[in-house]
């Protein structure tokens, strides 16, 4: 599971709890180097690994999403790396705008993906995948997940193809994961427009770093 300064927590905690069971102490946190590494909400998660000491072959290769998207996806370091375990892992999965720091590595061309909504369909083109508005999505061994709370769905959906559909049962109840929100808001279909304006303006930053980046690799 990839760290990097400002991935955003969520996208990787939820997965994490739920993958560690299946891991049998074999989970790697890897960033660039071993340490601390910053959220983008200042939580800070530490690296148990480094690019050069993580293992070579992957039963799962995740990476999470964030404000540093933009950075991740120009980061030469990072993209060989992903590259490199990519071409091997059984599994090469995402959360978030993590699916664009995959396609910035080439590992989603001609993939069906999902990301977050803020980016999905005007970004995940422009690397090569099959934009796709779904909460999670399978292609071939390709699994992407939208925004952030989405990785708790694509953490079951993975474990029920690792360990079978009443392990991944099982993990849910242990989680009490019964979605109950407040708001019908979780979509930009179901906040309707005034709601995903204040939205689209909060993730503007984001929204435009990634296309810039995705824009610059099209390029090439």
């Amino acid at each position: 599971m990839l760290l990097y300064p400002g991935m955003t927590a969520l996208d990787l905690v939820g997965p994490q709890m739920v993958l560690s069971g299946l891991s049998g102490g074999s989970l790697h946190l890897v960033a660039k180097a071993h340490g601390i590494v910053a959220t983008d909400t200042g939580l800070s998660l530490v690296a148990t690994s480094g690019f050069d000491d993580c293992p070579p072959e992957l039963d799962v290769l995740f990476v999470p999403g964030g404000d540093g998207t933009p950075a991740q996806m120009r980061d030469a370091a990072t993209l060989a790396f992903l590259a490199d375990r990519g071409a091997r892992a059984t599994w090469v999965t995402s959360v978030c705008t993590g699916s664009l720091i995959l396609g910035a590595a080439g590992l989603l061309r001609g993939y069906r993906a999902t990301s977050h909504w803020c980016v999905r369909d005007a970004v995940l083109p422009l690397l090569g995948a099959v934009a796709l508005d779904e909460r999670v999505v399978f292609d071939r061994n390709r699994v992407t997940a939208a925004g952030i709370s989405a990785g708790l769905d694509l953490a079951l959906a993975l474990a029920a193809r690792l360990r079978g559909e009443e392990y991944a049962r099982t993990s849910q109840l242990v989680a009490e994961y019964a979605p109950q929100p407040p708001f019908a808001a979780g979509t930009p279909a179901a906040a309707g427009p005034a709601t995903t304006a204040r939205a689209n303006a909060i993730l503007a930053d984001l929204t435009a770093g990634c296309r810039a980046a995705a824009e610059s690799i099209a390029q090439r």
